[in-house]
């Protein structure tokens, strides 16, 4: 260890990962360390399962009826991943599946969502992965859950809306269908950089249940503010949420077998490949300074120096601030939930305004179809902001939609950003975990460090070119 890095990062969190992925495929020397005796951080995998019963203090072991310890994969942090990245000649089979995820010669959008698969497919770091497709996606009116539509045929058939507003709905559907950012002809008097997303739903005279359900579950928004924002990117997310959907038919996300955990040692392995030297279970006694500049590591009487630092906001507590807090209640399940057609996986997003709040609660519902649960089970993970003294009644109408739970582990935790943005000091810190289902925060996360610490764009193509020649394929 007594030698000099470019980069070392502390924490094998997904964010930390896929840095560290990067900058080893950049041809930068890494050094990656973690405290814990596992990878994930705060968005590990547990397993067995007696595992996750000392990790939140219960006093019991898990009951018979809860199957082997050890076919238990439980996520901390539950994310989704929207299938349709966009990106060239890449396929990832998914097991169980007749369909393929594939991509043409050419990029259509490139949103926040569907970030994460592109980076999965530039890297490569697919081939040690499978997925699976998330069988449904729901949204939540009054008290019951709706199957989300967002095609014509199916917002016809939707129990979400009366007649008229169906009929209103299939019209603005069909907008956005046809719609062109390149082609004024499409526009139908809306100027996509002008125009706010709050007058496109009043030209189309959409009610506030729709428009709750079009910006939170399709367009995949944590709050209303992008009423008032210009309509392209609204457009563009509800395009990619519909042709996602499109490819799978039964909803646009995808999940990996046995957990997320597989996510961020997928990178690791990239970053082996690429010299990259890990160490778990090493302890960081500390970061060394000099002239405010970071300048290395010590740990165990040993000095590893590097130029830049890279780590999640615990190894930094000086140079972080707590943003909020979020509450996450894992409950295992004996049954799919009510009314979402047995599936056994599903995501359900209850937008505010259908429970008097500032923002959305989540649910992501996995099960042993994924390899992380004992047959016949299943788990539910509830999550969202916490906006009171009383977070567990926050998050009341998502678990009266579980019941019957058979055990539920609640977690609150403080959310942190950074102080500092590395200019200087050359730390680049991590954001915490937000308290949504998918990856879009996470991605901007990376990325924005990834700029701090090039001064550059993060390069998709620069990447596959690099992949292609430590693996000797040929580009197509």
């Amino acid at each position: 260890m007594d030698e000099e890095y470019d980069v070392i990062v502390l924490g094998t969190g997904l964010t930390e990962c896929i840095l560290s992925g990067i900058m080893s495929v950049n041809g930068k020397k890494v050094l990656h360390m973690d405290r814990n005796p596992y990878y994930g951080g705060e968005s590990s995998s547990i397993t067995p399962l007696e595992e996750l019963y000392k990790r939140f203090t219960l006093p019991d072991s898990p009951p018979e009826s809860m199957g082997r310890g050890r076919d238990w994969n439980v996520d901390l942090i539950p994310k989704f991943l929207m299938a349709n990245g966009q990106y060239n000649n890449k396929t990832i089979y998914l097991p169980n599946y007749q369909q393929k995820f594939h991509g043409g010669n050419s990029p259509v959008y490139l949103v926040t969502i569907g970030q994460l698969v592109k980076m999965l497919l530039y890297t490569e770091v697919t081939r040690y992965l499978d997925f699976k497709v998330v069988e449904g996606s729901f949204v939540y009116k009054g008290t019951k859950i709706f199957k989300v539509p967002s095609t014509e045929t199916e917002a016809l058939a939707s129990n979400l809306m009366g007649m008229f507003e169906k009929r209103r709905f299939r019209k603005f559907l069909v907008f956005v269908a046809n719609f062109d950012e390149n082609d004024p002809k499409t526009f139908e008097g809306v100027d996509p950089k002008t125009t706010t997303m709050r007058d496109v739903y009043k030209k189309f005279d959409l009610g506030q249940d729709v428009i709750d359900f079009t910006g939170h579950a399709l367009a995949l928004y944590r709050t209303d503010e992008y009423l008032d924002h210009a309509c392209l990117d609204t457009i563009n997310r509800i395009k990619l949420y519909s042709e996602s959907l499109a490819r799978y038919g039964k909803s646009p996300y995808l999940y990996p077998l046995y957990g997320l955990g597989e996510l961020p040692q997928g990178f690791a392995r990239l970053s082996a490949i690429y010299g990259g030297t890990y160490m778990l279970n090493k302890p960081v006694d500390e970061i060394v300074m000099e002239g405010g500049r970071v300048i290395g590591v010590k740990s165990e009487g040993e000095l590893a120096r590097c130029k830049q630092l890279i780590c999640d906001p615990s190894y930094i507590p000086d140079r972080v601030r707590k943003a909020g807090q979020v509450i996450r209640v894992i409950c295992i399940l004996s049954h799919p939930i009510k009314n979402t057609n047995d599936a056994n996986s599903c995501q359900i997003i209850i937008p505010q305004n259908q429970v008097n709040r500032n923002s959305d609660i989540y649910v992501c519902m996995i099960s042993y179809a994924h390899n992380v649960a004992a047959q016949g089970k299943y788990i539910a993970i509830v999550s969202t902001t916490v906006e009171t003294s009383s977070p567990e009644t926050e998050i009341e109408p998502a678990l009266e939609l579980l019941e019957p739970i058979d055990q539920k582990f609640v977690a609150i935790s403080d959310l942190y950003e950074p102080t500092d943005d590395g200019t200087e000091s050359q730390i680049f810190a991590s954001r915490s975990y937000d308290a949504t289902t998918h990856f879009e925060t996470t991605c901007n996360d990376i990325k924005d460090i990834y700029k701090r610490m090039t001064g550059s764009d993060f390069d998709f193509e620069n990447m596959k070119r690099k992949q292609n020649d430590v693996f000797g394929e040929d580009e197509q």
